[in-house]
């Protein structure tokens, strides 16, 4: 399967053929650009993104050697197969695209076999759960990123989305799926409507205060200089921009922010290893965290469900705060 099959969004996980070596995903409906069958809206079910790693994971499985249907000791040889070069996190995600894919296509769930979830908790313990997280980008880092910026319309647009990204606590797709009638100009700053984000795959929409920055850094005023800069006033808000400072007709990607990211950190002197496209959003957190402001507050701003999943930021940004040998040394 190659990797523009993975990519397609025609492609769906809930039908595959059974028993050939190995199995493949069949297409369905590929022509029809609305829902109409059952099998459009169990695609449907899903995100995109969501269903492209699934895809992803699933070919993975099948170039292993895997059939579909699969027994749970089959699972259970995969996820030992690849202990080692694959984290507890990944291989969690594995095993849901294989579960989704066979409840789907209405076989047994293997995934939930006692076999497998022994094999699971044993890895837990042998190579830990901790993932790998994205190097908060501050405030302090975040204004030396944005001193080290300079007049071309590159840095204009980067310093939009730097700040529009922290202040809006966005993630790096809720970011570049802003459209230019998302955001609507109020008296305290501007309005933000995100449509559709990771938590809220039904659409319900959310809306987001950004407000005047109180400094020299003001998102606010930054988003409007690159829209009067780049002449943008309908469709997508951040762009992909050329070295002749030729602004390009489709959306940048989020691949693009993690690399805008990590330039402008190292541009500021700072080491660039870690940071990514989340770190826009784990820095408002963290600098959140840091300032004292509530974590129910923060969860407003970035949407997150609950201070579970908010919690590994406040701990880090809270580390220094009252801390017990800093009132001893």
């Amino acid at each position: 399967m190659s990797d523009n099959d993975l990519t397609r969004d025609n492609l769906l996980l809930s039908r595959v053929t059974v028993g050939c070596q190995p199995p493949q995903i069949c297409e369905i409906n590929c022509t029809n650009s609305e829902p109409s069958t059952v099998a459009d809206y169990i695609r449907e079910s899903l995100a995109e993104n969501t269903r492209v790693a699934y895809l992803s994971d699933l070919a993975h499985f099948q170039n292993w050697g895997g059939r579909i249907p699969a027994t749970p000791e089959t699972i259970a040889e995969y996820l030992v197969a690849h202990a080692d070069a694959l984290s507890v996190a990944t291989l969690n995600r594995r095993m849901a695209a294989l579960a989704k894919v066979h409840r789907s296509s209405g076989f047994d769930n293997p995934t939930s076999a006692e076999v497998v979830k022994a094999t699971v908790r044993g890895l837990k313990r042998i190579k830990g759960t901790t993932q790998r997280q994205a190097t908060p980008l501050i405030k302090e880092d975040l204004f030396l990123a944005l001193e080290a910026t300079g007049p071309r319309l590159k840095d204009i647009r980067d310093r939009a989305l730097l700040l529009i990204g922290f202040a809006g606590g966005f993630r790096r797709s809720e970011l570049v799926g802003l459209n230019c009638n998302d955001v609507a100009p109020v008296r305290q700053g501007l309005e933000a409507t995100l449509r559709r984000s990771k938590t809220d795959q039904n659409a319900a929409g959310r809306k987001i205060g950004i407000p005047h920055g109180r400094g020299r850094w003001c998102p606010v005023a930054a988003l409007e200089q690159w829209q009067a800069a780049s002449s943008i006033n309908e469709g997508a808000i951040f762009r992909p921009v050329d070295r002749h400072d030729r602004v390009g007709s489709r959306r940048l990607s989020g691949e693009g922010v993690c690399l805008i990211v990590r330039e402008r950190v190292e541009a500021a002197g700072i080491n660039p290893k870690g940071y990514s496209g989340h770190s826009l959003r784990a820095g408002l957190a963290t600098s959140a965290a840091q300032a004292g402001v509530p974590s129910w507050k923060i969860r407003q701003q970035t949407g997150h469900l609950s201070d579970v999943m908010l919690f590994r930021y406040i701990r880090d940004g809270e580390l220094f705060h009252d801390n017990a040998a800093g009132a001893l040394l």
